[in-house]
Formats: structure tokens, C-alpha cells, sequence
């Protein structure tokens, strides 16, 4: 023991022996909040260490660390290992210390909030995450409510920063005798600096490109399972100014065509029959917390939406396109999903836009869109407007109103509660002018998971807090549904439900990556005639981003659009699909199969109906990759093509 603790203090007197102490707790920093990570969050990740090699898992963690270290490490190495010594004193030994201990500190708190962040998202943040939030006015009140909810991870993270501030390792140079501190400073740096290029690029050799957040899954089975590969920091760096959208060039222009366009026009459209359409957009409304797709032994969460179903036309295969609220919405009301990036974020949200809204404009109809958080929150209002929406209900147009009660019905957090609101969204159509397209995005179904004090001792939390707020929101549509009956514009009204994005997961079945994207997709009509005759369809595959060319062709519309989904009235079965994209993978579903794709080449390819907990990966099954590689790569570069070059309307359609 003695000659251990001798050989540290002759290391740490040592100048490069002082770095390289400093830089093993870089390492060690990050490995702590990458258990940290895992152990928060086992239940979503136990699964991970049985279907993967640890010692893959750790080489993958190891080169992405190492790029991490580099990149938060630079101004250290660089403020040290510059030649010049007159800059030495007291002062740079301070200003050394700190370029080390700060971005160390940062990274370290960016690690801690993924814990609780990517069971929502799936996926570690990226730089976009500013841009999604950098508008909201409710961000104190939210990340104090989360520093009170995860009180001990917060002191598990001071104790860390502490502790790098404690273990830090001053560098101690022999600056009197000036040859030699100048020969070892340029040594050093000379040294220091290929490195430090090698391990951000995450190798050596012309032949190995940088390293990018899609690399992690070549050393997992799983793209859900890269976020442990992965760290924050890096995920936030190497997004920063990253280009959403790149064309790509798999066909040529006859041959893209020929395998999928999304440009339609939907020529069998049933007669005009002007019917109102009512689009609920129901926040973090998984399909897992509806009793009519799972039953539960302790009784339904969703009395009132299990009973709807009965009424409706619905779907076992059903899937949302994104994994964020400001994924929704372009997915329901304009078809396209999200692929890299949210869409609300990139600079194609200054593309001409299709929209439900708009095209139905060219058929005589009034529109109008509803959210009950502040005004411009989430970009909603913006994208609204983009899309041909003519009115917009936020929270400053409910707290007007003399019926309701203002801010005494705000949760605190984000918005008005769901039942008020849903009773002003009812209330305001029957203002508007028939027909008309409406949409609601709703709020109480989500973190922090608060319900109205009054419902409290009725919807209680289970197993999972989130669950009393399924039901209070199922709760809130049903007293919808009650005012509604009683409007004359009910019966003559199509209504259409579907979820925003799913949250954390409880069964198995919901944990895997498609398990992840299960949203419902329901069309009520009160009639119950065709096409929506009842039914819990066990043969189509549905998406979000078949909503809008299917309404499309319910009230008869007989014009070009552009949508990355499909008609589920007029499509077949064996062509119905759905596209998602998690962790720089691309996922496509058709038939009884899902195929991941990296942009380059398939990965994983699943039986969907046959095994749903993503078991077995049937990637030598070439017949099935082949075809579905080859349909997935034109949609992607159909979507790439036209994100870049504005051609998301036909107007703007330059073939």
C-alpha cells in the first residue's frame, strides 16, 4: 500500500502524469453517469444485457467516451500544453482548472437529465432539444417540479461534480529551466494533438470517417438499446449545425417514381359528402393504456374509449411517426413523419406545407385548431397557419371566454386541463360554419402527471403515476362526446383519434422498438356506415401519416396532394405500410414484418405479428429484406429529395 501511494504522488507531481490523471477521470466521469443511466432506467434496459454482448457493449461505450473526452477535454489540453512560459503562474494553473472542471461539470449534468428524459424520447438529446424548448415560458416551473421528483439524482450529481472538483490533479511544469519546459511543452502538444483528432473522428486512417450518433448501433442488436452506448454530450456536439436533410440518390428520377411517390390524387374518391372532421390529438396516448387493444385484470383504464371502439374502425397494427409531441402534429394533419429530426425544426418548416386543413379550404371548408397551452407553444400555432388552418383556440382565447374559469383551470405546468378545454373545443364548433376540418392537441396526459384535485381520490396511480392521467383524459373525451351528441353537427361529423407519441412503457410488448410507436388509429362515425363500418382490423397497417390522405377520401376529394402515407380506404392490405425512425434507423412495417435500415444497409428485420417481443432477427431472409429495402429507400429519398428542394405541395412539384 505504501508503494501504491507513492507511485500516485509521483504521478500526480509529474506534469504529463497530472493530465493523464485528469483525463482518466474524464473517462471515469462518464462511466459513472452511464451506470447511473442504466440503473434509472433497468426496467427499460434489462433486456439489453441479455441481447448483447457486454463486451461489444463496452468496446462501443469506450470509442464514444473517448470522442466525448476529446471534445470536453480540448481547451484543458490546449491551455496546458501551450508553449509559452510566461503564461505560467497561478493564473493559468486557475483558468486550467476550471476549462477542465466546467464542460467535465456539463457533461456530466447532461448526462444525469437523459435519465430522465430519453424514457420519453427514446433516444439521447440532441442539440435540437433547445430549439424544441427554447420558446416555452412553463421550462422553470418544469425542470423545478423534476429537481424536487428526482430529488436523489440530483444529489447523486452534486456528489459527482464535488468529487471532480475535489480529485482534480493540478499540473506542475518546471518552468525555471526554460529548454526544457520548452522542449517538453512542443513534444507534448505534438504528441496530444493527432490524438485528440483520432479519438474525436473515432479512429485512424483515411478510410474511417467520423464517428456520428448512428455508429452506436453496430455494437448493439437493438436500436432502442444504442442509448446506452451512447453518451449526452456527445449526442448534443455532434448534432450542433448538423443538416437534418441530405438527399440521397439510391434511383434514378423514372426509377423512384416508379416505386413510390408521395404526390396523390385519389381518383376512386367516393362522392362529396361535405362531412365535418374532428381530429383529436391526444397527448402520450399509447395504445398499452387502452383496455379495448389490452385488457387488464384489475379493470380498463379507458371505460369510455373501450366502449367508442366498439363503435368505430380501428386497428391492431397501428403505429405513431415520431416520438415527440412536435412530431404529431405534421404527422396527423400534413402525412409526413419524422425522419432525423422534428420537422418543426429543420429549416424545411418554411416549405410550402400540405395540410388537411388547406386542402380542404379549396373544398369550401371553415377550420380551426385547438391546444390548451400558452399561444405559439410547441411552434403548434405557427404550423397551423402553415397548413391552411383559418382560426386558433390557444389558452388566450379559453381564458376569454365567460363560460369557463380561466386560470383557475391551468394544470400549473403546461395547460389547460383536458375536460374544460375539450368542453370550450366542443362549444367553439358550434360557431364555426359547416362544413369544417377541426383538430385538438390535448395536455393532461403528461409528465408531470397531475390531475384536477377533485378527481383525485377517484383515478388513483396504480402501478405507474401515469396512469391516473389516462384516465382522467378519458374522463375528459367522454364528457366531449356527452355535449357533443347533443350539437347538430354530430351526426354529420367524422371523428378521428390518435396520440400524439406513446410514453414509458409497462408490458414487454411496448419496450421493444416498434413496441415503442404503437399509437391508436380510430375513425368514429356516428352513422356507422361504410368505410368505417365497426371493426378491429387485424389485416391493415396503420400510421398517423395515413390520416390525412384518408379523410381525403372520405369527404370525396378530387385533387393532387402530397402525403408520405396512404389511404386506408382504397389501399390494400398487403400494401399498407408504416415508417418510424429511432436512433439514426429507419423502421418499416409491412406485411407481418419490420425492417431496420441505417441509411446504408438492413440491419434487422422482424416478425411482427409472430414475435413481438423482437426476439429472433430474420435479416438472412433475403426475398423479404430486398423488397422492403428497396420501397423503404424511395420513400426516404423522396422525403429527402423534396425536404430540401421545397416540393412538399404539387404546386411546387418540379419533375
Amino acid at each position: 500500500m505504501k508503494n501504491i501511494g507513492t507511485t500516485i504522488k509521483v504521478i500526480k507531481n509529474n506534469f504529463l502524469g497530472a493530465i493523464a490523471l485528469n483525463i482518466l477521470l474524464s473517462y471515469v466521469l462518464l462511466a459513472t453517469c452511464r451506470m447511473i443511466f442504466v440503473l434509472t432506467n433497468y426496467e427499460l434496459y434489462s433486456t439489453a444485457f441479455e441481447n448483447n454482448s457486454l463486451w461489444q457493449m463496452a468496446k462501443g461505450a469506450l470509442l464514444f467516451d473517448t470522442s466525448t473526452v476529446c471534445y470536453l477535454n480540448i481547451g484543458y489540453l490546449v491551455v496546458l500544453l501551450f508553449p509559452l512560459h510566461y503564461k505560467e503562474g497561478k493564473v493559468a494553473d486557475a483558468v486550467a482548472k476550471w476549462i477542465f472542471i466546467v464542460p467535465n461539470t456539463v457533461g456530466t449534468v447532461a448526462n444525469l437529465c437523459d435519465c430522465v428524459y430519453v424514457p420519453f424520447t427514446g433516444r439521447r438529446t440532441t442539440w435540437n432539444v433547445f430549439s424544441e424548448f427554447g420558446n416555452e415560458e412553463n421550462m422553470g416551473s418544469i425542470i423545478g417540479n423534476e429537481i424536487i421528483n428526482h430529488w436523489w439524482l440530483v444529489l447523486v450529481g452534486i456528489l459527482v461534480i464535488w468529487l471532480t472538483y475535489k480529485l482534480y490533479t493540478p499540473a506542475k511544469r518546471d518552468k525555471r529551466r526554460v529548454k526544457k519546459y520548452y522542449m517538453q511543452q512542443v513534444c507534448t502538444l505534438v504528441a496530444i494533438a493527432p490524438l485528440l483528432v483520432f479519438g474525436m473522428r473515432g479512429g485512424i486512417g483515411k478510410a474511417v470517417r467520423p464517428i456520428t450518433i448512428s455508429n452506436a448501433n453496430q455494437y448493439v442488436s437493438s436500436p432502442g438499446d444504442a442509448a446506452i452506448i451512447l453518451n449526452t454530450p456527445f449526442s448534443i456536439i455532434r448534432t450542433i449545425g448538423k443538416k437534418a436533410f441530405v438527399e440521397k440518390n439510391y434511383f434514378t428520377n423514372e426509377e423512384l417514381e416508379s416505386i413510390f411517390t408521395p404526390v396523390q390524387h385519389i381518383k376512386g374518391a367516393t362522392e362529396k359528402n361535405r362531412r365535418n372532421v374532428v381530429i383529436f390529438i391526444v397527448e402520450s396516448f399509447g395504445k398499452e393504456y387502452i383496455g379495448a387493444y389490452n385488457p387488464r385484470s384489475n379493470g380498463s383504464l379507458t371505460p369510455f374509449l373501450d366502449s367508442l371502439i366498439t363503435k368505430s374502425r380501428s386497428y391492431i397494427y397501428s403505429y405513431g411517426n415520431g416520438r415527440k409531441s412536435i412530431d404529431g402534429m405534421p404527422s396527423v394533419l400534413s402525412g409526413i413523419p419524422m425522419f432525423v429530426e422534428p420537422f418543426f425544426l429543420t429549416p424545411a418548416s418554411l416549405n410550402n406545407v400540405s395540410g388537411i386543413a388547406g386542402e380542404l379550404k379549396k373544398e369550401g371548408y371553415s377550420s380551426a385548431f385547438f391546444h390548451g397551452a400558452p399561444n405559439g407553444s410547441m411552434g403548434f400555432q405557427a404550423f397551423a397557419n402553415a397548413t391552411g388552418f383559418e382560426k386558433y383556440y390557444g389558452m388566450d382565447e379559453f381564458c376569454t371566454s365567460t363560460k369557463h374559469r380561466g386560470m383557475d383551470d391551468h394544470d400549473g405546468t403546461w395547460a389547460i386541463w383536458d375536460e374544460p378545454f375539450l368542453q370550450y373545443y366542443a362549444e367553439c364548433m358550434n360557431e364555426l360554419q359547416e362544413p369544417f376540418v377541426t383538430s385538438v392537441f390535448t395536455a393532461s396526459s403528461h409528465h408531470p402527471f397531475k390531475i384536477p384535485d377533485e378527481y383525485k381520490e377517484i383515478y388513483t396511480e396504480k402501478e405507474d403515476p401515469f396512469l391516473k392521467c389516462v384516465q382522467y383524459t378519458d374522463h375528459a373525451l367522454s364528457q366531449f362526446f356527452e355535449y357533443a351528441k347533443g350539437q347538430s353537427w354530430y351526426e354529420n361529423t367524422l371523428f378521428v383519434i390518435t396520440a400524439d407519441h406513446t410514453n414509458h412503457s409497462i408490458e414487454p410488448r411496448y419496450k421493444t422498438t416498434a413496441g415503442w410507436f404503437e399509437v391508436p388509429v380510430i375513425f368514429f362515425s356516428p352513422k356507422a356506415e361504410p368505410p368505417f363500418t365497426p371493426d378491429i382490423d387485424s389485416t391493415m397497417i396503420a400510421q398517423q401519416i395515413d390520416i390525412m390522405p384518408t379523410v381525403l377520401e372520405y369527404v370525396g376529394y378530387d385533387k393532387q396532394f402530397v402525403a408520405f402515407g396512404k389511404s386506408l380506404i382504397s389501399t390494400s392490405a398487403e400494401e399498407s405500410y408504416a415508417v418510424n425512425y429511432t436512433n439514426e434507423v429507419y423502421q418499416y412495417y409491412k406485411g407481418d414484418y419490420v425492417l431496420q435500415f441505417d441509411g446504408e444497409k438492413s440491419i434487422g428485420l422482424y416478425d411482427i405479428r409472430h414475435d413481438q417481443l423482437m426476439d429472433e432477427n430474420l435479416i438472412g431472409n433475403n426475398n423479404v429484406t430486398e423488397s422492403m429495402e428497396r420501397e423503404l429507400k424511395a420513400i426516404i429519398q423522396q422525403y429527402m429529395t423534396r425536404m430540401v428542394n421545397d416540393r412538399l405541395i404539387p404546386d411546387t412539384d418540379k419533375q
